[in-house]
C-alpha cells in the first residue's frame, strides 16, 4: 500500500513559481513510477508530468515544458513538482498518483490507469 498526501499549493501570480511536494508513505514508493495531473474547474482531469522509478526519465505535457520539471527524492519518498512562470491558466487542483512499478516507460500516463492516488493540492495563478 502507498499513501499519498500532497503539499505546497496556494494562491501566486501570474509568472510566480510554487514547488507542489508529494509525500509517500510505504516502503514500495520507491518502486513506482509517479506522476502529476490536474484538473480546473470545469475541465477534465489532464496528464501533467511524469517520473520514472530511478528517476532517470521524465515526461511532459506539452503545456507545461519548459516550465514545470518533475524530481523524485526516494530517500525521503516524496516527488516534487517545481513550477515556474505560472499562467492563470494552471490553475487547478494537482494531485499526484503512483503506477507501473519498476517501469522507466513515462508516456501515456492515464489517470485510472495508476495504483495509488493523492487527494490534490488546490494551486491558483492569478492574472
Amino acid at each position: 500500500q502507498v499513501q499519498l498526501v500532497e503539499s505546497g499549493g496556494g494562491l501566486v501570480q501570474a509568472g510566480g513559481s510554487l514547488r507542489l511536494s508529494c509525500a509517500a508513505s510505504g516502503r514500495t514508493f520507491s518502486s513506482y513510477a509517479m506522476g502529476w495531473f490536474r484538473q480546473a474547474p470545469g475541465k477534465e482531469r489532464e496528464f501533467v508530468a511524469a517520473v520514472s522509478w530511478t528517476g532517470i526519465n521524465t515526461y511532459y505535457a506539452d503545456s507545461v515544458k519548459g516550465r514545470f520539471t518533475i524530481s523524485r527524492y526516494n530517500a525521503k519518498n516524496t516527488v516534487y513538482l517545481q513550477m515556474n512562470s505560472l499562467k492563470p491558466e494552471d490553475t487547478a487542483v494537482y494531485s499526484c498518483a503512483a503506477g507501473r512499478p519498476y517501469s522507466e516507460y513515462v508516456r501515456d500516463f492515464d489517470y485510472y490507469g495508476m495504483d495509488y492516488w493523492g487527494k490534490g493540492t488546490l494551486v491558483t495563478v492569478s492574472s
